[in-house]
């Protein structure tokens, strides 16, 4: 009877463990941004009214961010972090751009395709980052004004499972910042 009444007292707690762990999950709030020109909002366009994650999914990554369109993405061999040939003209023009705009803040990017563990394509989407990093201050930009993130193969460019869609996602993408 002493045994009985233990197990019963253990299922109860037991039972009321999962009761609040599962009504905890389901009070869990979106993170929103402040909308353009609300206290705290970035001024970058699209930051307004926006969850992270719609944020993140349509490549607005930093509430700094402000400008992609001058500086062009470079791609990547499957599983390298090499610099190709093609790619060093294109990071020519980027660098020649940063030292123009001494203001300017540069975030570079480390992307993958989706094959591969998250936790190797993260490795990887540093390496990358890193790898243009390096070449760009190479060509005279201080390293002040760059910095890196990987984002794997979380963003994808392109979300096809075909070589010219995991071909686009092997990049190193640039966000001009404040």
């Amino acid at each position: 009877m002493r045994i009985k009444n233990r197990l019963l007292v253990a299922m109860a707690v037991f039972s009321t463990t999962v009761i609040f762990s599962l009504s905890a999950c389901s009070t869990a709030k979106k993170e929103t941004l402040p909308a353009a020109g609300e206290a705290g909002a970035g001024t970058g366009e699209g930051a307004g009214g926006m969850t992270a994650e719609e944020r993140l999914q349509q490549g607005q990554r930093d509430v700094a961010y402000t400008d992609e369109s001058q500086l062009s993405d470079v791609y990547f061999d499957f599983d390298k972090s090499d610099i190709r040939p093609e790619a060093r003209d294109v990071l020519q023009k980027n660098a020649d751009w940063m030292k123009a705009n001494p203001n300017a803040k540069v975030q570079i990017e480390g992307h993958c395709d989706e094959r591969g563990t998250e936790e190797y394509n993260l490795a990887l989407g540093e390496r990358r980052a890193n790898s243009v990093k390096n070449y760009i201050i190479s060509l005279g930009v201080p390293a002040e004004k760059l910095y890196t993130i990987s984002y794997g193969e979380e963003l994808p460019i392109d979300p096809g499972h075909t070589e010219d869609a995991w071909a686009k996602n092997r990049r190193a993408h640039f966000l001009v910042t404040k």
